[in-house]
């Protein structure tokens, strides 16, 4: 099996006459570094999908399962209404693979599955529009579609499907690329675009040819939306792999044709909140379209808080239809800016590391005007405040803010904006007092008076402060900084736990402001005295690109625990750790250690495939790296000097490549204390 995107319901068949590859994602998606120059062509004169396309897919959800039915999909409509997402601004409601039989009729016609629909199509659609939603369906532009069912393509069937797809009152249609036969990607996809055209029928086209040809090059007259990468899968390492790639393709987006980064996972539990957050702010500033991927049925509050922020959606809709662009990305440490239509910018301060970081940029690098100050809204927390220029926030790890700024004339009506901060690593030792220090700063043009702050953490812990924890006013640029000692009683699990950091202050016309920081600390514990196998460590962070990082197994597939014996290049290895690419597992060394070694490669189990590079890090400073290494190499020995180092990040990337099938192993991964 090939992936990051492996599915065992369905398979995506790449290519000319056989059916044995996998939608691979990372596939001929740009690397960051090689940003898109030309800007696209001119979008389809139809007056359609002027904004990206917003909507629900049932597929990241219920693939071919049996819940993928009449009553789900009727369902899905009703809930639109009656949760105010179609208020929000969502329109279609599309069906994925599975929805027909295996075989055409005696006729040649596609057949609706009557298990499944049993009224058929047309009623389903006539349901939706009756809620004034909009209906789409899927096919591949191929003998087949992706499923290894063998449900009909529509390659050599273009006109007659297109004409079904129209009567029935279709009002979107995905087209897949699986079993494709070999023929020219922008032959296929155009003789489907000629045949929507030829019903008469207004009808939004989703190229879903994985960016493999680069349709963002050639498509823009031939669909509104195409995919520019493989499948999404509900990970942190697939939705960081994808937004990467889709990022440098921002020329090529606008009203009518839009890079499509894949559906929202936002939901599906593979993700945390914060996490989710993070993918929707990055989709709309990305002027993504927004394709709800999980059962709304079960979904949570925290999921439909996360989907109906109207502010957010507007930053995906806005009618200028300009996609975002990144300002600067160092130290994983992301500013990406997308300018709207009236004339403000939504910037999206992203932390792709695990702990939290401060993330700075200013009013001028995002393309703003210069001017006294600007009005800046917070669009999760629906706040407005005034910043002198400064745009900055403290972002927890995998956080987003999301910002829009303005140069209008009205930001004195607010208050300053407070810039909240820990100096300082929160890892502590149980029972071993740490001395933390918090910052609020005063960011706007007007001062913040009868500033104070406080620091709390989890019942039984002691938090006290050791300087002022008040001023009387902040000026512009100015700072309260208070010093802190946090104690975790003896005995503490290790394991992270929250602290709330919330400063309060005056504005000049007597707005009283509260903001809350919240934090993580670590309760930690140095390794033991000699020499340890990190897989027998507790870690500090872990994230995996494809399922979770494993020890003393490969990384195996997208589940826990579903590894194989570690082996590289033949050889086995009883100890390690199994990862998927892009990986970073840190650990704590508390200043006591001093050499890391691992023998490192790309594990057998994947054949042939797999690219990766590896990196030791040492609080902050690469301290080790490998050339690209394959499957058809030997495991690379790998050394690092990390004495005096309070944490140890163990790196792989996908080598700029992609990271289909970049199953990477830190045999006998050890570290001396």
């Amino acid at each position: 099996m090939r992936h990051p995107h492996t599915r065992t319901t369905r398979r995506r068949v790449l290519g000319a006459l056989t059916a044995g590859l996998l939608c691979a994602a990372g596939l001929a998606g740009p690397a960051l570094a090689a940003p898109a120059a030309a800007p696209a062509a001119p979008s389809p004169a139809d007056g359609l999908a002027l904004t990206p396309p917003m909507g629900f897919n049932n597929w990241n959800s219920t693939h071919c399962s049996a819940d993928f039915n009449e009553s789900m999909v009727e369902g899905i409509a009703d809930l639109f209404v009656s949760k105010g997402l179609k208020d929000a601004g969502y329109q279609y409601v599309n069906l994925d693979d599975c929805w027909a039989l295996p075989q055409r009729d005696a006729d040649g016609k596609l057949v609706p599955d009557p298990a499944r629909f049993p009224h058929g199509i047309k009623a389903v659609a006539d349901y939706v529009h009756s809620k004034g939603l909009k209906l789409g369906i899927y096919t591949s532009a191929g003998t087949k579609t992706c499923n290894s069912a063998g449900f009909p393509g529509a390659l050599g069937h273009e006109y007659s499907d297109a004409r079904q797809f129209a009567d029935w009152g279709v009002d979107y249609l995905k087209y897949d690329n699986c079993n494709n036969q070999g023929v020219d990607a922008k032959q296929r996809y155009t003789t489907m675009r000629d045949a929507l055209k030829a019903t008469g029928r207004p009808i939004v086209y989703s190229i879903c040819e994985w960016g493999q040809n680069k349709p963002w090059e050639w498509a823009a007259d031939v669909g509104h939306l195409w995919r520019t990468t493989g499948d999404i899968s509900d990970s942190w390492g697939s939705m960081l792999s994808i937004l990467k790639q889709n990022l440098p393709l921002a020329p090529y987006a606008g009203p009518g044709h839009w890079n499509d980064p894949d559906m929202l996972e936002v939901g599906n539990d593979g993700m945390t909140d914060t996490e989710y957050r993070s993918h929707f702010s990055l989709w709309s500033v990305m002027a993504a379209p927004l394709l709800i991927g999980t059962d709304l049925r079960k979904a949570s509050p925290a999921t439909f808080d996360i989907l109906g922020n109207k502010e957010v959606i507007a930053v995906d809709q806005d009618p200028l239809g300009k996609q975002g662009t990144v300002v600067s990305s160092a130290g994983e440490r992301w500013v990406i800016a997308k300018q709207m239509k009236d004339g403000s910018r939504t910037v999206a301060l992203f932390n792709e590391s695990g702990t939290a970081q401060r993330i700075a940029t200013t009013a001028s690098a995002v393309g703003l005007p210069g001017t006294s100050a600007y009005t800046l809204r917070d669009l999760w927390q629906h706040k407005s405040y005034n910043t002198a220029g400064t745009i900055a926030a403290t972002v927890p790890a995998h956080g987003t803010v999301l910002l829009r700024v303005s140069a209008d004339s009205h930001w004195a009506a607010y208050p300053p904006a407070a810039e909240l901060g820990l100096d300082g690593t929160p890892l502590l030792e149980a029972g071993t007092p740490a001395a933390l220090t918090s910052t609020v700063t005063d960011l706007g043009r007007t001062p913040a008076r009868q500033a104070s702050v406080s620091l709390t953490g989890p019942d039984g812990w002691t938090v006290r402060a050791a300087s002022p924890t008040t001023a009387d006013a902040l000026a512009t640029g100015g700072t309260l900084r208070t010093g802190w000692t946090v104690t975790a009683p003896s005995g503490t699990p290790t394991g992270s736990y929250g602290l709330t950091l919330r400063a309060r202050y005056l504005s000049p016309t007597g707005q009283r402001v509260t903001d809350t920081l919240p934090l993580t600390a670590s309760v930690v514990v140095r390794p033991p005295a000699g020499t340890s196998y990190l897989s027998d460590l507790p870690w500090l962070s872990a994230t995996s690109g494809w399922g979770p990082v494993e020890r003393d197994t490969s990384n195996g597939e997208s589940g826990a625990g579903d590894g194989h014996p570690i082996t590289i290049g033949g050889t086995v290895y009883a100890k390690g750790l199994g990862v998927h690419a892009p990986s970073d597992v840190s650990f704590y060394t508390g200043t006591s250690c001093t050499r890391l070694t691992a023998d490192v490669g790309v594990d057998d189990e994947k054949g042939t495939k797999g690219s990766v590079t590896f990196e030791i890090w040492a609080d902050g400073t690469k301290a080790a790296s490998t050339d690209v290494l394959t499957n058809a190499m030997p495991a690379q020995p790998l050394a690092a000097d990390i004495t005096g180092a309070q944490v140890v990040r163990l790196v792989v990337t996908d080598a700029g490549d992609g990271n289909d099938s970049d199953h990477a192993d830190w045999a006998n991964a050890r570290v001396s204390c």
